[in-house]
């Protein structure tokens, strides 16, 4: 086995490994431990395969293996998909020494983490990400949750997983816009807290979005890292872990917007360009870093605009979100590069301005 294989320890509150390297889906019964003998692969059909194959590996060691497809992307998050997670439990009787595996996406890793959640008040949880959103972002943190027709992650639980393994080799068949699409997320952690992750992608954007290159892996590594220091200090987002929400509040109103056809990732690079003009409004952000944002957004083909005409929606929805408080929208927003803070009780006319600023 390939022996470059990084151990990062999440702290806290939970305590879990995080696992990245090339071929490391032979960590899994580990992870599982010696106690369960049902286990339920959470997936999409898009990662048939590998949950065939990781059925089959497993199903030696384990009294039973089963597999539950759900639909890809956000069509997964919906109470239904869940309820037929559990129904599949329910007739395997599944007790609480068993686990539930989510092998997919970060939608999945999101949904399975709230199967395993509720099932019986909680079952062991491992987190296989099949996409760079999941490695950086959905699968670590213990973050859990379903979207409703008023939003999205408006139900959910705090629930971490026992493990998360990040096999770099379940990238190579990513389709592109997916795999930098995801990395919309690796930049909010370069934007918040590690400028590395800028300077790599500044350097040779088709070498830091390559899943073969040292760079890349240099790349999840760091974005992971972020979130692990973060969610570490603040499981349950009392403060610190607010700042992961960068561009987030406008992002998650235009998934919203767009019936969540469009992938997290592109919403979110519109959501910190928001954020990145609304900062340099409240007089923190300079113009060149705000620049930067457009450069290294721009280099990851990612948008930065949308359409002018949909602010009062777009503001409807912000106000439903769940970082709201008391009716007051809460923004994080950067007094530099690395140094983010929140932003509340902003005057309407300075958020339509800023809106201005990304509109076409």
């Amino acid at each position: 086995m390939n022996q470059d294989i990084t151990e990062i320890q999440v702290t806290g509150e939970t305590s879990y490994t995080v696992t990245v390297g090339r071929g490391v889906l032979e960590r899994v019964p580990e992870a599982l431990g010696d106690r369960v003998s049902k286990i339920l692969i959470v997936h999409t059909p898009t990662v048939g395969r590998v949950a065939s194959e990781l059925r089959d590996a497993l199903g030696a060691r384990y009294d039973q293996v089963l597999l539950a497809e759900v639909p890809d992307a956000e069509s997964a998050k919906r109470i239904e998909v869940a309820a037929f997670c559990w129904q599949i439990m329910g007739q395997a009787d599944f007790t609480r020494t068993d686990a539930v595996i989510g092998l997919g996406g970060g939608a999945v890793t999101d949904l399975a983490g709230f199967v395993a959640a509720t099932w019986l008040r909680g079952v062991r949880l491992i987190n296989i990400p099949t996409s760079v959103l999941g490695m950086v972002d959905a699968a670590v943190g213990g973050k859990t949750g379903l979207n409703t027709a008023e939003g999205k992650n408006l139900v959910g639980a705090f629930y971490a997983p026992a493990a998360v393994i990040c096999d770099l080799d379940l990238l190579a068949t990513l389709p592109r816009n997916e795999l930098l699409a995801g990395f919309a997320e690796v930049a909010k952690c370069g934007f918040i807290a590690e400028p590395e992750i800028l300077d790599l992608i500044e350097a040779n954007v088709a070498v830091a979005t390559d899943p073969s290159t040292p760079e890349f892996k240099r790349l999840i590594e760091l974005a992971i890292g972020v979130k692990v220091r973060v969610v570490s200090e603040d499981f349950k987002e009392g403060g610190l872990r607010e700042i992961l929400n960068y561009g987030h509040t406008l992002g998650h109103a235009i998934e919203h917007a767009e019936r969540y056809q469009w992938r997290h990732g592109v919403a979110i690079s519109i959501g910190m360009m928001y954020a990145a003009e609304l900062g340099r409004l409240a007089g923190a952000l300079s113009d060149e870093a705000v620049d930067r944002h457009r450069r290294v957004l721009t280099l990851l083909t990612l948008p930065l605009n949308y359409p002018g005409g949909r602010w009062q929606s777009l503001l409807a929805a912000m106000q439903r979100d769940k970082k709201a408080r008391a009716g007051m929208l809460r923004f994080i927003v950067l007094d530099e590069i690395g140094k983010p803070r929140v932003l509340a009780g902003v005057d309407e006319s300075m958020l339509q301005f800023a809106y201005q600023e990304i509109a076409n």
